[in-house]
């Protein structure tokens, strides 16, 4: 059992919390994640990524949105509850090294997993841009602490109701036709967002690398739920990623995988909140 001992909502459907993991928070590095599951017997394994940790707490924090009924019912939680099940570090971590200029893209809550890889590669005498892309300004989050790490800041919103109105490949595109060019750039995002931000670097020649977040089960990479064609390659995103290749991820294939189970998921969300009607009268 691992206990929440902190929640705050960010915006109409994204949330914050802070988990008792000490375990996790001392072995967790950059780009790694965790797999939780809110019920033993037969609740749903969802894999979110580890947005920070703080040893001398023994916590790691999660930003996650609702989309689901698993993160709908993890948000129903509060300070003081406890997560069944929650294992972790997982994944390949970030590599992190001195490139030149690195430019980080993420978009909605990708902000959240691109926090710890930017402040790594800061940390490692790198000049780091960061873009941050979202539908509105409500949910841009993170600005503060991205405004910290950051050597040039730029933020993007789809309605133009904060920074500039357009996408996240528009600034993307002009830094990558500056002399000189970037060294590296990192997407994290939405799979659409990731693929358009991997062909716009593409002509340019600047290594792209993203972070997939696909339907994941056990995390060892025994149930091949999570694999994904990557050059000629089929890779298994839990234990070969979650990063890899932008330009040789193939993001059409992943993404019809990802709408897979569309239809049990919808079915499970529309039952939840028939549950949560059912509870509401009941309180009365």
């Amino acid at each position: 059992m691992n206990t929440i001992l902190f929640k705050k909502q960010l915006s109409d459907d994204v949330f914050l919390m802070r988990i008792a993991a000490s375990n996790i928070a001392e072995e967790r590095q950059p780009g790694q994640f965790i797999i939780l599951q809110l019920d033993n017997d037969y609740g749903e394994r969802i894999p979110l990524t580890i947005a920070d940790a703080d040893e001398s707490e023994g916590s790691i924090t999660i930003i996650f949105q609702v989309v689901g009924k698993t993160t709908t019912d993890l948000s129903k939680l509060n300070e003081g509850d406890t997560i069944s099940n929650l294992v972790g570090p997982l994944g390949t971590p970030t590599h992190i090294e001195k490139f030149g200029t690195v430019v980080c893209v993420g978009g909605g809550i990708g902000v959240a997993p691109m926090h710890p890889i930017a402040k790594a590669m800061k940390a490692a005498g790198n000049h780091v841009i960061i873009i941050m892309g979202a539908r509105t300004k409500e949910l841009i989050v993170l600005e503060k602490e991205m405004t910290a790490i950051a050597d040039e800041l730029i933020i993007c919103t789809d309605d133009g109701s904060y920074g500039r109105k357009a996408l996240v490949t528009e600034p993307l595109k002009e830094i990558c036709e500056r002399d000189p060019k970037p060294d590296m750039a990192i997407a994290i995002g939405p799979p659409i967002m990731m693929k358009f931000c991997a062909e716009t670097t593409r002509p340019y020649g600047v290594f792209t690398q993203v972070s997939l977040n696909t339907i994941m089960v056990d995390g060892t990479g025994m149930c091949g739920g999570c694999r994904v064609n990557v050059g000629d390659q089929v890779k298994f995103v839990c234990v070969d990623g979650p990063e890899f290749d932008g330009h040789l991820v193939d993001f059409d294939n992943m993404m019809a995988r990802l709408g897979a189970y569309r239809g049990q998921e919808t079915t499970a969300k529309h039952k939840c909140k028939m549950d949560q009607q059912i509870e509401n009268r009941g309180n009365k």
